[in-house]
């Protein structure tokens, strides 16, 4: 029984170390001022146009004030990446936590 416990546990250990957790990317404060909702484009679009970027979409939401997407890439890379809701203009995105992408002129 004793020893049963501790394979339980080491299992655990070594499946928060791998990141079998729900891995934590992006530091979620990117905001995007956006304006009303109203003005927003349908998240449809913004479906279509990551997938003509070659992205398989995993999750698409609502962060704050911007469309967020959890998606992977081509080469099967896990990102997550906001957009602007009026444009759609890709903002920032993220690759296990690090920024590998931000739009020309948007501020940090």
């Amino acid at each position: 029984m004793k020893l049963r416990g501790k394979f339980l546990l080491s299992g655990l250990a070594a499946a928060l170390a791998t990141g079998v957790a729900s891995p934590a990317l992006a530091d979620g404060n990117v905001v995007c001022n956006s304006g009303p909702k109203e003005k927003w484009q349908p998240m449809k679009k913004l479906k279509k146009q990551a997938w003509l970027e070659g992205w398989e979409i995993l999750k698409t939401q609502v962060e704050g004030d911007c469309y967020e997407v959890y998606a992977r890439t081509e080469d099967g890379q896990a990102i997550e990446a906001f957009f602007h809701p009026v444009t759609l203009k890709k903002l920032v995105v993220y690759r296990r936590g690090r920024e590998i992408y931000r739009a020309p002129g948007f501020p940090n």
